[in-house]
């Protein structure tokens, strides 16, 4: 029934789904008025009532916030809760020929556009996995929220919201996460957390000829330049600040991921040849991309294009800037740390704009049966056992409700792994994972 309903009803919606630029609202701050977001969410309840009208799916909505849309089974007893969200990350770049990021191109076993698996396939996948399952052992809820991509900025209101309706989850199950391949089911352990910051330097109220001015008056691209150099070592790349460094990896995650790297020595970055990584060794690429800290600008204003570029020193430079935070790292702790390494005693003006901090998270062990469903179901589609490992991103919605529910059981999964290119260009849905994070759901509804 799976394997067929994504083949007939979910890849059809789902490339409909992928031609809405719904983008988060940290990339689209007109989205309410644009009505791309409430388009897609839309879409979804619809699709959801196609498929089983008996399923109460509601786009819930609050003042100046992004809508969620959920789903119930109307059963009874403490839910298990499904997690993905709607809204996506921006084009970002050329997408190589014959694909973009607002249409759908299946090549194969990829389905190609922006949102496919980050994380559009969540809401078909939760609901046909519902279907399959009988409507579910006792409650289930499906919620989807519209604000993952700016740090969920909106999710804790709407918890609020729903506090009574939800109640407390005796499950999560995320599908927002993936792993290293594509040839067994994986399962999260750890999460970074993730701080986003627009530093702006101001230095002249307008530019002047730099035969002026040059020498005279400091440039704003070298205070932002010596501002980052308070963070980041430029020779390494490590973070300098202790408030973001975190403990350490757990020896027990380590053991796991030196067992990884012999299986999976390649770094799956599309990198230029001769390129040297900050981490040569795969067990230390590992544990970079899972327990450590970095740092990478993402965008800048105040450059002209190289071929615009005169002489003139520049009135003001603006980074925007992402840190990847240890999953033990608090998230509040270390953004006072990072603004109040946002200093300069040469008198520019600086302007700081954080966005939402997103707290990283480490998986409570898993229950037996909950393990044991989803081994079964591993070694059913795949031939062997899951997989353990952290992820280098960040969802914010599982470190807030484990804090408010420190006793409930989580699963993360999904199907992001390599080349899936999330947030970059050429993004792919790889659909045979996605039908077997599909069965592994149905599994847990029915079971647990």
């Amino acid at each position: 029934m799976i394997d067929a309903a994504w083949e007939e009803r979910i890849l059809p919606a789902l490339s409909e789904y992928t031609r809405i630029p719904c983008l988060s609202p940290a990339f689209d701050p007109d989205w309410a008025e644009r009505g791309c977001i409430a388009q897609a969410a839309e879409l979804l309840r619809a699709w959801v009532q196609d498929q089983e009208p008996a399923l109460q799916a509601e786009i819930v909505e609050l003042r100046d916030r992004t809508p969620v849309l959920l789903i119930d089974n109307g059963g009874a007893g403490d839910p298990i809760v499904v997690y993905g969200h709607m809204d996506k990350q921006p084009p970002l770049g050329e997408w190589r020929r014959g694909l973009g990021p607002y249409e759908p191109v299946r090549e194969g076993d990829l389905l190609y556009g922006r949102g496919t698996a980050d994380d559009g396939y969540a809401t078909f996948a939760a609901v046909t996995a519902l279907l399959a399952a009988g409507g579910g052992n006792g409650r289930v809820l499906i919620l989807i929220e519209a604000s993952e991509e700016s740090g969920s900025p909106d999710l804790l209101a709407h918890l609020a919201n729903l506090k009574e309706r939800i109640g407390t989850p005796r499950l999560v199950i995320c599908l927002d996460s993936g792993g290293l391949s594509y040839d067994r089911l994986w399962l999260t352990t750890s999460l970074r957390g993730n701080l986003v910051a627009t530093v702006k330097v101001d230095v002249l109220t307008e530019g002047i000829h730099s035969g002026q001015g040059g020498g005279v008056v400091p440039s704003s691209f070298r205070i932002l330049r010596r501002i980052l150099s308070n963070i980041e070592d430029e020779a390494t790349g490590r973070i300098l600040l202790p408030e973001l460094q975190g403990a350490g990896i757990p020896e027990e995650q380590r053991a796991n991921l030196e067992v990884l790297a012999a299986e999976y020595p390649d770094s799956a970055a599309p990198v230029v040849d001769g390129l040297h990584l900050l981490a040569p060794d795969p067990v230390d690429r590992l544990i970079a991309r899972t327990w450590g800290a970095a740092l990478e600008i993402t965008g800048a204003d105040g450059l002209p294009k190289p071929r615009d570029g005169g002489n003139v020193l520049r009135p003001s430079t603006t980074l925007k800037f992402s840190l990847r935070l240890p999953p033990d790292v608090d998230a509040q702790v270390a953004t006072d740390a990072i603004i109040s390494a946002i200093r300069t005693d040469e008198g520019a003006h600086i302007t700081i704009d954080m966005e939402a901090a997103a707290q990283g998270w480490v998986a409570p062990p898993l229950a037996p049966g909950v393990a044991a469903t989803l081994s079964a179901v591993s070694k059913k589609r795949f031939g062997r056992e899951p997989a353990f490992v952290g992820e280098g991103g960040s969802i914010p919605f599982l470190a807030d409700l484990q804090r408010g529910f420190p006793g409930t059981q989580f699963v993360a999964t999904g199907v992001l792994g390599p080349h899936s290119n999330a947030h970059g260009p050429n993004e792919s849905l790889h659909i045979p994972m996605a039908k077997a994070v599909t069965h592994a759901v149905a599994e847990l509804l029915k079971e647990a």
